[in-house]
């Protein structure tokens, strides 16, 4: 609470002033826009009936200042994926996983006991910590498909030119219909999904614990 709280200082301090209001609803925005079950950046989520004429030199000074991670939406999942970059759909991400906890005002018991009121959220802060470990080594994308329910919560291009889907699961429930159906449709050689549940290779997917995404090596399912 105190990082947030000298952010919050921070932003009074060095952002224009013309700005600094937007700033402070998109920041305190977040924990909102992750929550939802399909976590594309909403700007009606800022404030009802925004554009997002008025909230882009928020989000842009939100992202040169280090706050938050911009994931963007790709129109097609082939190489290279920087140029298939839909720039009007993303999802952002805050720094830091604990500071989204602390901003939603969760308290620790919450987070380990676990709660039926929780799931929704679990799932928002697995996909957060999950970006944290990949973006460190990827730019990661996401992909949704147009007039579909099918997403992929994470694309990556790998270092063999490899586009790899990645699901991420906050429990051990792994039913992961759009990734079978990616990897059916793309012939995927590589494909990862990230859960509680123990390392377990399978003949179109790689199951890896949460625990270990930051050592994640990106192999060929046939290797």
């Amino acid at each position: 609470k105190d990082i947030l709280n000298s952010y919050q200082r921070d932003m009074s301090k060095h952002a224009p002033s013309e700005i600094i209001p937007r700033i402070t609803d998109l920041w305190k925005s977040l924990p909102a826009q992750l929550s939802k079950e399909n976590r594309k950046f909403i700007y009606g989520v800022v404030r009802k009936g925004a554009r997002a004429r008025e909230y882009e030199l928020a989000l842009q000074w939100l992202l040169d200042a280090g706050l938050i991670y911009k994931v963007y939406n790709v129109k097609a999942p082939q190489l290279p994926l920087a140029s298939y970059e839909d720039r009007a759909a993303f999802k952002i991400f805050v720094l830091d996983v604990g500071l989204l906890g602390a901003m939603s005002n969760l308290k620790a018991a919450t987070i380990v006991a676990g709660n039926s009121i929780f799931t929704e959220f679990k799932g928002a802060l697995t996909e957060q910590y999950v970006l944290q470990q990949l973006i460190l080594r990827y730019e990661p994308y996401y992909y949704a498909k147009t007039n579909s329910t099918q997403e992929i919560d994470f694309l990556l291009q790998d270092e063999e030119d490899e586009i790899v889907p990645l699901e991420v699961k906050a429990e051990t429930n792994v039913k992961a219909k759009s990734l079978r159906q990616f990897v059916a449709d793309n012939q995927s050689k590589k494909a990862y999904r990230i859960s509680m549940n123990d390392y377990l290779q399978e003949d179109w997917v790689t199951n890896v614990p949460l625990y270990a995404v930051n050592g994640l090596e990106f192999y060929s399912i046939q290797n």
